[in-house]
């Protein structure tokens, strides 16, 4: 992504959502990637060469710019990030004037402008840039509502780590002022150490200063914040699915859970939708991402949803998923209940399933082939009706996921290391 192409995508955005003479503004935040800088300014200029005023927000989470978006009346909200990814690449998230991420249908007029060139605004109409200096304090308050007002964290010990990423300032903020022991790790991003072993992808860390301080659990968010996975006080890791589980049985018993059913994605496992059904709630699977939780959760009215992976949406709070208001919720049954950590990561049994990333080389469709597509008949067949399979090329790198679940774990085990070989072999 050089700047050259990134500058002639915020023209190319700037000239879809600037569409009369009216004033127009796009919001811009991002990580803490070296390279933000460099989009930063290329798409400040683009934007700005089409007429658009442009609101830098600086270091701040993901979330936070889905809610900027929509409380500046902003046209477009950008966040500059990869995500989960490691600190050498970089991505561009649009966010649309409602503050939700924007439709395949709009970034494919977004890419068509693109293509065909951008006419540029008239010398005397283009626009201005400006900082927001206090964008993060916005967003701190904001996440401190969603917090019950007569409740406090006060005697809880928590290990938060944010990845050395976009919430290394405003989530130590958020639970020291709601009164929590705060103690820190991966606040320190220095351009490449964000999501280096650190974070919900890498929480070992984490989970040896838990045990070390004898924390009350530990809070592990990724590079853009939008994703949580829990520690208990051993150290033992909770993900999204048993997160999640957790929030719709507590709404559901509240009678707050729109559609009395939770959205999630076929990775979700097998034990959350057999602990679901037992408290008579429904499980809306969709297609991996969560763009296609949000748009099945707007279409149908739920108000709950997210992957495994620790994206949690709370559309009654945020537009996206927002790792630091789902750590509030868990932490809020905490105070309420009295129970440890651990007593409430158990939300269900889950069945054995297994998850492993083969790389592919550029130019190369292991999925496409032959024997791949041998290889997955086969490992059907034996898991048979007791288990299933989801085989699928990554979003953001160049892997096949190759993911099983199955009651019997050395047959699965037999099973996905076969098409682990199989993708091999044609990489």
């Amino acid at each position: 992504m050089t700047a050259e192409l990134v500058m002639r995508l915020g023209a190319a955005a700037g000239r879809y959502f600037r569409r009369d003479q009216q004033e127009h503004r796009v919001v811009i935040g991002k990580d803490t990637r070296l390279s933000g800088y460099m989009i930063e300014n290329a798409l400040t200029a683009g934007f700005t060469s089409t007429g658009m005023n442009v609101l830098l927000l600086g270091p701040i989470p993901t979330p936070a710019v889905g809610f900027l978006t929509h409380s500046m009346r902003a046209d477009v909200g950008v966040m500059i990030s990869a995500s989960h990814n490691p600190a050498y690449d970089n991505g561009i998230k649009f966010f649309g004037p409602d503050g939700f991420k924007l439709s395949d249908e709009a970034e494919t007029e977004i890419e068509a402008i693109l293509s065909k060139g951008v006419t540029l605004a008239a010398p005397e109409n283009i626009g201005r840039a400006r900082r927001i200096d206090d964008a993060m304090g916005r967003y701190v308050e904001y996440v401190k509502t969603t917090f019950p007002n007569k409740l406090r964290l006060d005697g809880l010990r928590v290990v938060l780590d944010c990845a050395n990423g976009a919430a290394y300032r405003a989530a130590p903020n958020v639970l020291w002022e709601l009164g929590a022991e705060v103690i820190p790790v991966g606040v320190s991003p220095n351009g490449h150490n964000i999501n280096s072993d650190c974070g919900s992808t890498s929480p070992e860390a984490a989970a040896r200063k838990v045990r070390e301080t004898r924390a009350n659990l530990g809070i592990c968010l990724d590079g853009d914040a939008d994703r949580v996975i829990i520690l208990d006080e051993t150290g033992a890791v909770a993900d999204g699915d048993q997160i999640m589980g957790l929030i719709a049985s507590n709404w559901a018993r509240e009678g707050r859970l729109a559609g009395n059913a939770l959205v999630a994605t076929v990775m979700s496992n097998l034990g959350l939708e057999r602990f679901l059904n037992s408290q008579n709630i429904g499980l809306e699977r969709t297609a991996v991402g969560d763009r296609y939780v949000v748009e099945k959760m707007r279409a149908e009215g739920f108000n709950l949803g997210g992957e495994q992976s620790g994206h949690i949406v709370m559309t009654d709070y945020a537009t996206t998923g927002d790792g630091l208001i789902g750590a509030l919720q868990f932490m809020r049954s905490m105070v309420e209940t009295g129970k440890s950590a651990s007593q409430l990561t158990q939300v269900f049994d889950p069945v054995p399933q297994i998850l492993r990333n083969v790389h592919f080389a550029p130019g190369k469709a292991p999925l496409a082939t032959d024997c791949v597509q041998a290889a997955i008949a086969e490992g059907e067949k034996r898991l048979g009706a007791g288990g299933r399979l989801l085989i699928r090329k990554s979003g953001t790198e160049p892997l096949i996921r190759v993911m099983g679940e199955a009651e019997d774990q050395a047959l699965l085990d037999a099973v996905i290391t076969s098409i682990c070989d199989a993708v091999s072999s044609v990489s």
